[in-house]
Formats: C-alpha cells, sequence, structure tokens
C-alpha cells in the first residue's frame, strides 16, 4: 500500500535527521565558541523545525489515511508517534528556544552554551520518538 510506504519513509527522514542533529550536528555546534555557537544554532534551529515539521505531518497524514484503507490500529499508532514531536517541542522545549532565539550573540554566554547543551538532551526526544514511529510503520507493514 502506496499510503503505508510513504508514511515510513517520511517517518525515517525525520528519524534520520533528528539523528544527525544528535549525532554531527549538535557535537560540531559545541566546539564554537559562545558567540559563534548561538550564531549557528539559531539559523540552524529555524531551517530544521520547518523541515522536520513537514515531515511530521505528511507523515502522520499517509498513517492516517494507511489506517484507513487497511483498518490496522498499527498505522495510528505510527501516525501518532511520528506527531508526538510537535506536542513535545511546544510544552518540553519550546522554553529554552525561546531564550535561545531571544539572545543576541553578543550576548552570548556560558549560561547559553549550557541551554544549547540543554537543548541537545532535549532534542533527543524527538529522534526517540521518530525511531518509534518508524519502527510502527514496519511493523504495520509486516
Amino acid at each position: 500500500m502506496w499510503t503505508g510506504d510513504l508514511a515510513l519513509a517520511t517517518a525515517a527522514v525525520f528519524t534520520g535527521a533528528a539523528i544527525y542533529v544528535n549525532v554531527a550536528e549538535q557535537p560540531a555546534r559545541l566546539t564554537l565558541d559562545n558567540q559563534s555557537l548561538l550564531t549557528e544554532w539559531q539559523p540552524s534551529y529555524q531551517r530544521g523545525a520547518i523541515m522536520q515539521a513537514g515531515l511530521a505531518i505528511v507523515s502522520g497524514v499517509l498513517g492516517v489515511l494507511a489506517f484507513f484503507f487497511s483498518y490496522d490500529w498499527r498505522w495510528v499508532l505510527g501516525a501518532l508517534l511520528i506527531l508526538t514531536p510537535w506536542p513535545y517541542t511546544m510544552f518540553i522545549i519550546m522554553p529554552t528556544n525561546h531564550v535561545l532565539k531571544a539572545t543576541t550573540p553578543s550576548q552570548a554566554s556560558e549560561q547559553k552554551r549550557e541551554l544549547v547543551q540543554q537543548w541537545g538532551r532535549l532534542h533527543m526526544g524527538r529522534s526517540a520518538l521518530g525511531l518509534a514511529a518508524t519502527a510502527a510503520y514496519l511493523w504495520a507493514l509486516n
């Protein structure tokens, strides 16, 4: 079923992007001085948020469609898991995001570096949710 295949593919892309941030981008960012770190984080976050939000929506909609075609509840599970990063971000990560986005690079300090480190730990939750959604979709395909 093409909707399930596409739901899985978009969830896998979401997950790959999220994991990339945790294993490559965030560690590289943390090697920068405080001002450069914040200068890099701000546009990177903005662009990444748009990409990942779009992937989550598309995957969630496709997962729901796959459910309607098959009436297999595992598609709904996958859809819920891939959409969960939205409220997770809004309620758990967003307070940190607001502080970091409101800070000018010239105001960067060790405290802001610690917030970027905290943001990275919180972002791991998005990676885990994407991985769980991908696993649910794989399960539904079998």
